[in-house]
C-alpha cells in the first residue's frame, strides 16, 4: 500500500491556457490529459499539478476535493481508510484512467484516491 504521487488540484474554465500556464511554471510538459464526459470535465496533469476543466457547474462536486492521491491499490487504501475512521462519499468506480473513490478523512478533508489502470 503506496501513495505514488500526490497532486494538487486546480479547477479552471478553459484547459488550454492552464496547462500553457502551468507548462511554463513549472518547466514540464504535461504527461496526461484526457476527457470525461460522463461528468462533464477535461483534466490534465502537468507535474504534481492536475487541472480540473469545465462549466462552474460540472465543476462545483469536485471543488470540495483539496488533493489527488494516485495509489498502487484502491481496494488497500479503501480497507486501510475505513478502518482509521474514513467514510468513502464516492466510490470506488471506474474512471477514464482506472479505478477512483473519493474519501473524507477524520479531519473533515476531502481526497481523491486513484489507481491507473494499463
Amino acid at each position: 500500500m503506496k501513495i505514488l504521487q500526490t497532486y494538487v488540484r486546480v479547477y479552471v474554465n478553459e484547459i488550454d491556457s492552464a496547462v500553457d500556464f502551468y507548462e511554463n511554471l513549472l518547466g514540464v510538459k504535461s504527461d496526461l490529459r484526457f476527457q470525461y464526459p460522463e461528468v462533464g470535465l477535461e483534466l490534465a496533469s502537468v507535474g504534481h499539478i492536475l487541472i480540473l476543466a469545465g462549466t462552474d457547474e460540472s465543476l462545483a462536486p469536485f471543488k470540495a476535493t483539496k488533493a489527488t492521491f494516485k495509489v498502487d491499490s484502491i481496494e488497500e487504501f479503501q480497507t486501510y481508510l475505513i478502518n482509521s475512521g474514513a467514510l468513502i462519499l464516492r466510490g470506488p468506480q471506474r474512471v477514464p484512467t482506472g479505478t477512483n473513490m473519493t474519501v473524507k478523512h477524520p479531519d473533515g478533508s476531502i481526497f481523491e484516491y486513484v489507481e491507473h489502470h494499463k
